[in-house]
């Protein structure tokens, strides 16, 4: 079982659920002849109904397709969902919004285009369904759209043509003259409103920092919804419409009872070369001194479409503890600052960006938070991309750490899932674009990096293969630069087995440590890690 809810009245549980496998297919794995085809089985998902009175269970779609994002028709007797040709991570985009008869099982096409189509929800008198949409045929950071479409068929009407941030998940006001969203402003998550009549936009009450999980009561009148403050892990929080928010939960009670220090968060600005503002989160070490100079790390964000908030961040928290200012600059290729940001870096990684990342490095030795020959460049996912770029690019920083990163954008586009995301940016696939990947890939300029490289990555990351970092260790190794690859086993995209994220952020502090001369304060690392693998089969 996937997603559930419950039908408005209360008769029924509707979920989704992948297919089992073919019978055949479980019988070969059971033997062991489990040779694959890539790309010729896929389990799909579909819904499914269960019944609160008789409690009968029954099918509710099949056929060649995967479902996801139902949304129950304020009557209980229509279900609006999502489908997708098949459940890869690369065929995301490709999706279409369906209806299907509860009772009868009749499924009939609500909307569809060459882009994507998603988070179809029931207006609450039932005869709008509002939806975001790509209308672009490809994989792409354009912003997507509020659509409104008849609930029984028909054109939708386009609104936010002319708002330069993008639509997520549509909350309908109760009285349905409204529909809310939440986007990122800057270094925020708000809630915006927009009037289903004229298309006129407003900015809802928010308070800073990261705001998620947004739920309307349903007489519209008190809102729920996560919130991260810059000093403060998540918690829910309630408020009226224009009330203050009030706290509803102390999951983290500790940090006060044992009056755990933070570091001060804030949001900076400065100029790059091209004259135009960059935004990002300054956090500054606990016990911070006005004129004092101190060991200094740069952490550009993943992505590239996202963005650093100032919100509460374990790791920036972790060193500041430790005596660290952390910059975490908003690049060209952030969300939250208009479609032009965002598209910035489009046949530019590792040019637009690099340069935001410096100049923001240097607003800060100008500033005189940061000392110029204790800078420290680590980041993940996109952000290890930019590491690696920036160690092939300059020598100023003392230590360097590049995670799931990737650094041959080549032999990346064939490895990992998202292909047609990746070939977005660079006008095309490695076999018609080769040049491209080839100039904004770190491994075409390994020969010229300095600093000591600490490489770290997930065993199990399809997202960016760990073979990137393999590729890259390997060229240092031969190359006799100072470098150290450590591989969590099991780990995907993200580090999420506890031993091994509290590993991760001791071995930061002990290689940022021993080369800017500030001993972590933090526990000590337990022990070394075991050598990383990288024999002749590596990668095959």
């Amino acid at each position: 079982m996937g997603s559930f809810s419950f039908a408005p009245d209360g008769s029924a549980l509707l979920f989704t659920a992948r297919d089992p496998l073919p019978e055949e297919e479980e019988k070969r794995r059971r033997e062991q002849g489990d040779a694959e085809v890539v790309d010729a089985l896929h389990r799909m998902t579909h819904l499914w109904l269960h019944d609160l009175d008789t409690s009968e269970t029954r099918r509710l779609t099949e056929g060649d397709f995967t479902v996801r994002n139902p949304d129950w028709s304020p009557d209980s007797r229509q279900v609006a969902f999502e489908t997708r040709p098949n459940p890869t991570a690369n065929d995301a985009w490709r999706s279409d919004l369906w209806v299907v008869d509860v009772e009868t099982g009749e499924r009939r096409l609500l909307h569809e285009n060459g882009g994507s189509d998603t988070s179809p929800r029931w207006s609450p008198d039932g005869r709008t369904i509002a939806f975001a949409s790509n209308a672009a045929a490809s994989s792409n950071t354009l912003h997507d759209k509020l659509y409104l479409a008849p609930a029984g068929g028909g054109e939708p009407r386009v609104l936010l043509e002319d708002v330069d941030r993008n639509f997520s998940v549509p909350i309908w006001s109760a009285n349905g003259r409204y529909v809310f969203w939440p986007t990122g402003e800057g270094t925020s998550t708000g809630l915006f409103r927009v009037s289903v009549e004229s298309g006129a936009v407003i900015t809802a009450s928010a308070p800073g920092g990261r705001n998620s999980a947004w739920s309307l009561s349903d007489d519209g009148t008190r809102w729920a919804w996560v919130h991260t403050s810059p000093d403060r892990p998540s918690e829910i929080y309630t408020a009226t419409a224009g009330g203050e928010p009030v706290r509803l939960t102390d999951a983290n009670a500790w940090l006060r009872d044992e009056g755990v220090q933070l570091g001060t968060v804030e949001t900076v600005r400065w100029t790059n070369s091209d004259g135009d503002p960059v935004e990002g989160v300054l956090t500054k070490p606990v016990g911070y001194e006005e004129g004092a100079a101190y060991p200094f790390i740069v952490n550009p964000h993943g992505g590239p479409t996202g963005a650093s908030l100032a919100a509460f961040n374990t790791a920036a928290q972790f060193f500041a503890g430790n005596g660290y200012v952390v910059l975490q600059p908003n690049f060209r290729g952030s969300t939250n600052y208009g479609q032009a940001f965002i598209s910035a870096n489009i046949d530019n990684w590792g040019i637009t960006d690099y340069d935001d990342v410096m100049t923001g490095v240097d607003h800060a030795i100008e500033m005189g938070w940061a000392d110029p020959d204790r800078l420290i460049c680590y980041g993940w996912s996109y952000g290890g991309y930019l590491s690696a770029w920036i160690v092939t690019q300059t020598d100023r920083f003392q230590a360097v750490s590049p995670g799931a990163g990737l650094t041959n954008l080549y032999s990346m586009y064939s490895t990992n899932d998202i292909q047609d995301y990746l070939a977005s940016f660079f006008g095309g696939t490695p076999w018609t674009a080769a040049d491209n990947y080839r100039e904004h890939s770190p491994m075409t300029y390994v020969a010229d990096v300095k600093s000591p490289v600490l490489l770290m990555h997930g065993g199990s990351d399809t997202r960016v293969p760990p073979e990137q970092s393999v590729e890259f260790y390997r060229a240092l190794r031969d190359l006799g630069k100072d470098v150290t690859f450590v591989r969590f086993p099991r780990e995907g995209h993200g580090i999420v087995e506890p031993l091994h994220q509290m590993d991760r952020l001791r071995r930061y502090a002990t290689f940022f440590g021993e080369h800017v001369n500030n001993p972590p304060i933090s526990e000590e690392q337990p022990h070394e890690a075991e050598p990383a693998e990288t024999g002749d089969d590596e990668g095959q």
